[in-house]
């Protein structure tokens, strides 16, 4: 299935609560083949600093079935915040 950049999707909170968030990347990383979503709140992607959410993420059967799960180790971290500068810096360079 994949994700297109700008690709909306809906996370529910702890409480239930919905929030809408653009799809600002993803990536699969080949050694681990472990797939990983950056996100930004719907509301705040104009603005010029934006909260981003990373999540590893596996996709289900069914076309909209989706997995996230809470990125918890440093390796993991480390390879995200890369992917954001690579990112950060093909943006400005365009």
């Amino acid at each position: 299935m994949g994700f297109d950049v700008g690709e909306k999707i809906i996370i529910p909170d702890e409480n239930g609560e919905e929030h809408l968030f653009e799809t600002l990347f993803t990536f699969t990383v080949d050694e681990t083949n472990h797939s990983y979503i950056a996100l930004v709140p719907f509301e705040q992607k104009d603005e010029d600093e934006v909260e981003v959410y990373a999540f590893r993420y596996e996709e289900g059967s069914k076309d909209d079935d989706l997995t996230l799960y809470e990125i918890e180790s440093d390796e993991e971290w480390e390879l995200v915040e890369e992917m954001l500068h690579t990112v950060a810096e093909e943006d400005e360079l365009n």
